[in-house]
């Protein structure tokens, strides 16, 4: 089937088809032409639920009733879904420790709300040849958040960044 929507009344294109009734029972295996007169009858519509079952199984229902409650299924579904949002926090390898305070603050009231937080220190030309200088101002970070916060993805070199993510205990 190369369209996402199910093949209904005079689309469907089996000789025969299994008939399933609008509450649920098995009306058994009929001709296509007598499926849809019984449909016609009723006043609803022949969906195709399962067409590649031998033969396509068919179920009597209302089409545009389906639709909407389809629809609104996926629409809950959406809502349901949390986004958890990664926050960055960025530092130099050689911020003033006064500066490094105020970022750990930051990082604190991020994990507090739940939020998962990247925290990179970026090189400056020289500077990529002292990583140690970064893994070390990354460990500090570390043991003041620690008591809120574990680390996900250690301290690891990044291009010229060198990064570790924290997430709430």
């Amino acid at each position: 089937m190369a369209s996402k929507e199910a093949r209904i009344n005079q689309q469907i294109r089996a000789r025969e088809v299994r008939v399933i009734g609008p509450q649920g029972d098995q009306l058994g295996i009929m001709p296509l032409h007598e499926a849809l007169r019984l449909v016609e009858t009723q006043g609803l519509d022949l969906v195709e639920v399962a067409p590649e079952a031998q033969p396509p199984v068919c179920r009597i229902m209302d089409y545009g009733k389906y639709r909407y409650l389809q629809k609104k299924k996926s629409h809950g579904a959406k809502k349901k879904q949390t986004y958890v949002a990664v926050k960055e926090v960025k530092m130099g390898s050689r911020t003033d420790p006064h500066d490094l305070l105020y970022k750990v603050r930051n990082i604190r009231r991020f994990i507090e709300r739940g939020q998962r937080v990247k925290v990179s220190v970026f090189f400056r030309g020289r500077e990529i040849t002292h990583p140690e200088l970064g893994r070390h101002m990354l460990n500090g970070v570390l043991n003041q958040v620690l008591d809120i916060a574990k680390l996900d993805v250690a301290p690891r070199l990044e291009g010229r960044n060198m990064a570790m993510l924290l997430t709430p205990k």
